[in-house]
């Protein structure tokens, strides 16, 4: 009878701590208790703050004419070989402008042919390409259409994603989520609640802790990403203590806990009598 006893003892020692991730830890936008509830179907309202250039940003300037504009239309003309830079720049996390683009400097300046240093540093995207037409008006008399554009969302994901690296993703916006579903999503024991994210300011570096399990991150400024952003996941307690992720797998451990244990008392048992 108290071999029994300890044997189960033991096994409900081993059941606590190799018991599996809950649901509760890996459910993306819960309403959590104590937060004003969110009801499917809610209307949401937000504002997604305007990217501003920062130092070693590259950026793409396309410069048309009334002429240029007949002759070839309103679309931009890709450079030889676009199509295939753009595909790398995207799986190697680099930026597809790097080859045509003009990069900014430490100063906040990039150059231009014919009109030289221009500062765009803390600019918005469209504030630059009105500084920059300004500019070019004091070179060329003809109708100019300037555009200025970024080479898409760059960012890098580190810890428990299942592709973690870097990513240049070719859109002007882009959430969180569709983030991380663009490395793999995360792993099941990643902190869900506690994801660091580094965001680049033009005045330095801020952290900030993301709650991804709470739905009230929807109406926060980090629902949507911005270039340079870098989010990192830490791994739960599970993984330091070797437990298992889900119930099949903390279950095996637990089953082999239990046999080695039970070996353990039998031999102590046997080198007694």
């Amino acid at each position: 009878m108290t071999k029994r006893l300890t044997i189960t003892v033991i096994a409900s020692l081993f059941l606590g701590l190799f018991s599996c991730v809950s649901n509760e830890k890996i459910i993306y936008l819960q309403n959590l208790e104590g937060n004003k509830p969110i009801e499917e179907g809610e209307l949401i309202e937000y504002e997604v703050p305007d990217y501003r250039l920062q130092y070693n940003d590259i950026i793409d300037v396309n410069v048309q004419t009334a002429q240029d504009i007949i002759e070839m239309g309103f679309g931009n003309r890709m450079p030889t070989g676009g199509n295939q830079m753009g595909q790398m720049a995207g799986q190697s996390g680099g930026d597809i402008y790097y080859m045509t683009g003009y990069s900014i400097d430490k100063d906040g300046f990039i150059r231009l042919p014919i009109v030289g240093n221009i500062q765009v540093k803390d600019l918005t995207l469209e504030e630059a390409r009105i500084k920059i037409e300004e500019e070019l008006r004091a070179y060329l008399k003809n109708e100019l259409y300037v555009k200025v554009k970024l080479g898409g969302i760059r960012y890098s994901a580190l810890g428990e994603f299942r592709r973690p690296g870097k990513f240049v993703v070719l859109q002007d916006r882009m959430t969180i989520f569709e983030a991380i579903a663009n490395a793999g999503d995360l792993s099941t024991i990643a902190k869900r609640d506690e994801i660091l994210l580094i965001r680049q300011y033009p005045d330095g570096t801020r952290l900030h802790r993301v709650n991804l399990i709470d739905r009230n991150l929807v109406s926060t400024p980090f629902y949507f990403i911005q270039p340079n952003d870098q989010l990192y996941a830490e791994p739960m307690k599970v993984r330091e203590i070797g437990a298992g992720e889900n119930a099949a797998q903390s279950i095996s451990l637990v089953i082999s806990a239990i046999t080695a244990t039970a070996l353990i008392i039998n031999l102590i048992i046997v080198l007694n009598r």
